[in-house]
């Protein structure tokens, strides 16, 4: 029996509360009713503010901020986002950063990377000069901040500017700037904590280099250290030359498999998921049996429950990344006095335009530094 409307729409209600934002599509069939059907009830909570419409889904409405008046002062706002690539956990990012710009009537362009060294300054001002009012930026940082002498051009944009996925030290420049990410300090502390409530003493931890290995290690120390477990063979030291992506692999199979013959490891979390699912059967092959000699969780949640043995997984929250980082920017965007329309957009020029955006902005209450708690899935 299909449920009564107001159940059904303060059922809509309680999903879209819970998980953020939600596609229309996916949501028809959760609950049982057409498409048709369900943008009706979409229409009449919207018209009542309880939740926000966007392209192909419905988000919440933030606390204190009628979904009737969200797109009033963003409704023709440019937002430049420059990424390295909108491939894996990225695409999560840029979905939640485009839900929420689109659901406020702004307008979200994308400038890729690839990586390449002094690409992204390059992205940032093609998007400026296309009339980008705010920036959204995941620098080129191999270790997730920037290196001595690297980064200060984020801090000096005549836009407001969010960091995403990306944190810069005290001291430096873009220290200052509104920044959004992953805690994955938290993610990584929070699988040895799982691991060690299951009676494993000594847990390691193994993957390749990104833009999140320093703040995984620093959370995997920190518990280590809290738990009191003992100490894991330690990973070995980059060598002079970059290793291929076969060698990066082999690496991690190599360490782990010493980790468990001679050093006693008898868990550990792997970053990312996809290495963790092909590293069983070679794991295996060399005669260490998963889960029975070496537990294991994966960091990041792409594929992990998929594998033959469904792995335990740390999500980090990209889409919820994307979508705060874009609301917080549309907010500096909206308190800077900026009215929306070409006549005063960037193309206004040096002298009318983006310092004085920038300089009111600063007066519109502190910059935030927000991290965002991963997710561990337990599957058995």
């Amino acid at each position: 029996m299909r449920p009564h409307v107001n159940q059904r729409r303060t059922r809509v209600l309680e999903l879209v509360r819970a998980r953020g934002t939600v596609r229309v599509t996916d949501l028809a069939r959760e609950l049982g009713v057409s498409p048709v059907t369900l943008r009706r009830d979409i229409e009449a909570m919207t018209a009542r503010g309880e939740v926000r419409r966007m392209h192909g889904g419905i988000g919440r409405v933030e606390p204190g901020r009628p979904a009737a008046a969200v797109t009033g002062r963003t409704a023709g706002l440019r937002v430049g986002m420059v990424v390295p690539t909108v491939d894996h956990s990225y695409a999560d990012v840029v979905r939640g950063a485009r839900e929420a710009i689109e659901a406020r009537g702004a307008r979200l362009t994308v400038g890729l990377t690839r990586y390449l060294t002094g690409e992204d300054r390059i992205q940032a001002d093609r998007l400026l000069s296309t009339g980008a009012h705010g920036l959204l930026l995941t620098p080129n940082w191999e270790t997730g901040s920037p290196r001595p002498g690297e980064g200060a051009w984020t801090a000096e944009l005549p836009v407001p500017a969010v960091l995403v996925e990306r944190w810069a030290p005290p001291g430096h420049p873009a220290a200052a700037l509104d920044r959004v990410a992953s805690d994955h300090a938290h993610g990584a502390a929070g699988a040895v904590r799982h691991l060690a409530g299951l009676g494993h003493r000594r847990i390691a931890l193994a993957g390749r280099d990104t833009p999140a290995t320093a703040r995984l290690r620093a959370g995997y120390e920190a518990a280590v250290a809290a738990l009191g477990l003992e100490p894991a063979p330690p990973w070995p030291p980059a060598g002079p030359v970059p290793l291929t992506e076969a060698g990066l692999f082999a690496r991690s199979l190599d360490y782990l498999c010493g980790a468990v013959t001679a050093g006693g490891v008898t868990a550990a979390l792997v970053h990312g998921d996809t290495d963790a699912i092909m590293l069983i059967p070679r794991l295996q092959a060399r005669g260490v049996r998963v889960p029975e000699d070496l537990a294991l969780i994966a960091y990041g949640d792409q594929v992990a429950g998929l594998a033959g043995v469904p792995l335990s997984a740390v999500a980090p929250p990209q889409h919820e990344v994307g979508r705060r980082a874009a609301d917080l920017l549309l907010d500096r965007l909206t308190t800077t006095g900026q009215e929306t329309g070409p006549e005063t957009g960037p193309e206004t020029g040096p002298e009318t335009g983006p310092e004085t955006r920038q300089e009111t902005c600063q007066e519109t209450g502190p910059r935030q530094h927000v991290g965002l708690l991963p997710h561990l899935t337990i599957r058995s």
